[in-house]
């Protein structure tokens, strides 16, 4: 069971959003390389990165920081964020990146993600964004008519190494994991889930140690660490003998 401490990059900075909304950031460190090393000191295994800027833009924005945080901090990454081509995929994964997280992409050309599972086996992970129980798109400004369960279904056999699972009314509001829905979608699909958005305190890191959550590869965690309301050696502690 994984806790993936989340660098979400804004102008270069690692900030977190509230519901998505890029107008409500919260700025944590200035430099995204000392924070990836700060996690990486604490004992994490692998880092979640997501280029906020580049969800809008359709296109990396924020490269320089996370190809920094690859060939200097010694962790696995995977990144989201914009990433919406081949091209980009490759070029990712060229630098050094451990796993392609595809959103937009996987909702406007789902073909994109069966190529790209065929090409690179392993690396290729769906980022499932919820705004009531619909998909939301394109950093999250709009909302499509998919359901979560129908999209995560496509993906079947496709080779897709897992699906992040957010809902976005909880996210960077610290009111806990929508465990329900998370696990109504695990159990809906072969493909392991990690659970995002509004992972809180304690309470959700032994909510990841029931026997229910297996079913789960692990969770994302960004606010609740920055705020300091994670026990880090005590939660890391828990989840390895998961």
């Amino acid at each position: 069971m994984i806790l993936f401490p989340a660098i979400d990059l804004k102008d270069g900075k690692c900030v977190r959003l509230q519901k998505g909304d890029m107008d409500k950031a919260t700025i944590f460190n200035d430099d995204p390389v000392d924070q990836a090393q700060q996690f990486h000191a604490q004992g994490f295994k692998y880092l979640h990165m997501v280029d906020l800027n580049g969800a809008f833009a359709g296109e990396s924005v924020n490269g320089d920081p996370v190809e920094k945080i690859i060939r200097d901090v010694d962790m696995p990454v995977q990144l989201g964020g914009g990433i919406r081509t081949l091209d980009h995929i490759k070029a990712w994964l060229d630098r050094g990146l451990t796993r392609v997280i595809l959103g937009t992409i996987a909702v406007r050309d789902p073909d994109l993600v069966y190529k790209a599972c065929e090409l690179y086996p392993g690396q290729i992970a769906v980022g499932i964004d919820a705004r009531g129980g619909k998909v939301a798109v394109e950093g999250w400004a709009e909302t499509s008519e998919l359901d979560v369960i129908e999209l995560a279904q496509k993906f079947e056999g496709a080779g897709v190494a897992a699906i992040i699972f957010t809902d976005i009314d909880r996210d960077g509001i610290l009111t806990g994991i929508n465990w329900d829905a998370t696990l109504e979608l695990a159990k809906a699909t072969t493909i392991p889930v990690i659970a995002s958005g509004g992972l809180a305190s304690m309470d959700d890191i032994e909510m990841m140690t029931k026997p229910e959550m297996q079913a789960l590869e692990g969770a994302i965690s960004g606010r609740a660490l920055y705020d300091g309301r994670i026990d880090v050696p005590a939660a890391l502690e828990k989840l390895n003998k998961v």
